[in-house]
């Protein structure tokens, strides 16, 4: 069944130029409940994304007139939260790297098995939904709201995508806690990634220049061989800033 609240049922946004894939694909979610539109070039999805406005868009990175990758740098420009899940049918590391670097927040490759894609629809779904009595998580000067899914360094506000935001969720709620790597690839994308992938580091990178680009002393330490935490910097982590 569709992830929703009380009065929402999700709405996807396929944009696919393979018709059987299309076509399938638009039946499974359905028959999941989901409320879902279709559109088969690259074109179509930028105007199906503001007239529609989706919860979640399923993109392929191989469609006419405009790409996969530049759609969804397109799209991120405009919605920095809205999930982006790309499909393609390259396997290569770089490929992957490539489309979380466009500012996708997942990436499955062709041919995939429906359920393992229903999983990570739902784990991408089930993080925008916020408990309407949820506080502000606080790190030092690192402040998360979490109804309005923004974030500021003191005054500083951080432009993330909703990847960022969720993995920068993840470890503030468990601030001083080491999280292993495996635990936040389960939490972030689902499950673990296979052997030697390295989208964690990406999005730890992204997240490490992002909160230290204003001089800021770091927050987010990797612990070697074992995976992150976030904690509020020492007194004289502030002093080397000044």
């Amino acid at each position: 069944m569709a992830l929703s609240d009380s009065s929402h049922i999700a709405k996807i946004l396929i944009a696919e130029d393979d018709p059987g894939i299309r076509v399938s694909l638009t039946r499974a979610l359905t028959f999941q409940n989901y409320d879902v539109i279709a559109v088969n070039d690259g074109a179509k999805v930028l105007e199906a994304v503001d007239e529609f406005n989706p919860d979640l868009v399923i993109l392929d990175v191989s469609m006419p007139y405009v790409d996969g990758l530049t759609a969804c740098r397109l799209i991120r420009q405009k919605h920095q939260s809205l999930p982006i899940l790309m499909l393609t049918a390259r396997h290569e590391v770089s490929d992957r790297v490539a489309g979380l670097d466009a500012g996708a927040d997942d990436y499955v490759v062709k041919p995939f098995a429906l359920e393992e894609l229903s999983a990570r629809l739902r784990s991408m779904l089930r993080r925008t939904l916020v408990p309407s009595d949820t506080a502000n998580l606080v790190v030092s000067d690192l402040v998360l709201d979490l109804r309005a899914r923004t974030a500021h360094r003191g005054q500083r506000e951080l432009i993330l995508t909703k990847t960022e935001l969720d993995l920068l969720e993840i470890l503030m709620t468990n601030a001083g806690i080491v999280l292993e790597r495996d635990v936040l690839y389960d939490r972030i994308w689902g499950f673990n990634f296979e052997t030697g992938s390295r989208s964690l580091d990406v999005y730890i990178g992204y997240l490490r220049r992002k909160t230290e680009e204003g001089g800021e002393p770091r927050v987010l330490h990797t612990i070697r061989g074992v995976g992150y935490v976030v904690r509020p910097p020492t007194d004289s982590d502030w002093q080397i800033q000044e």
